[in-house]
């Protein structure tokens, strides 16, 4: 039971971070400079490579847990580990097939790029924390001729 409670927090807090690093990565010019590269391209990396910076990024903290007692390590370390998981998939998602981002009413990170968004949007496989501090812009996002565009997978992105 206290492994699914770690579970649950880490996946929560990890989305937090997220959201506050991407911000800092608008408000920061040293911070941001490969962000802003990013931008430039509009493009993600690929789920593998994002999953593994996302890792890089946590790993120390992912395993802090584990000074706290087996179990909380264990559910600690599997909710950073399927956050960052899950958002290596939505950013590159939201790059190459955002509709398929049934979760979110908008998908926030398309849009941030879509709209040049500096100031709004800054979520990337959550909207949560866009909504709680205030920066959630909801903006009509499918054009026409993306309405048309046919049907793909959850699957046909880039992976690496």
């Amino acid at each position: 039971m206290i492994a699914i409670a770690y579970f649950i927090a880490a996946f929560i807090l990890a989305s937090l971070v997220e959201y506050w690093i991407h911000r800092l990565m608008h408000a920061n010019p040293r911070i941001g400079e490969r962000h802003r590269d990013h931008h430039r391209r509009n493009q993600g990396q690929g789920v593998i490579w994002e999953f593994r910076d996302y890792l890089k990024g946590s790993f120390v903290v992912m395993c802090l847990m584990f000074f706290h007692s087996f179990q909380a390590g264990c559910g600690w370390f599997l909710g950073g580990l399927v956050y960052a998981a899950f958002s290596a998939y939505a950013h590159q998602l939201q790059h190459d097939n955002p509709k398929k981002c049934f979760w979110m009413k908008m998908p926030v990170h398309y849009v941030h790029h879509k709209y040049n968004m500096w100031h709004h949007n800054f979520g990337l496989a959550v909207d949560w924390w866009d909504r709680v501090f205030g920066t959630y812009k909801l903006v009509e996002w499918q054009e026409t001729s993306e309405i048309d565009e046919s049907e793909r997978s959850f699957w046909q992105l880039r992976w690496w």
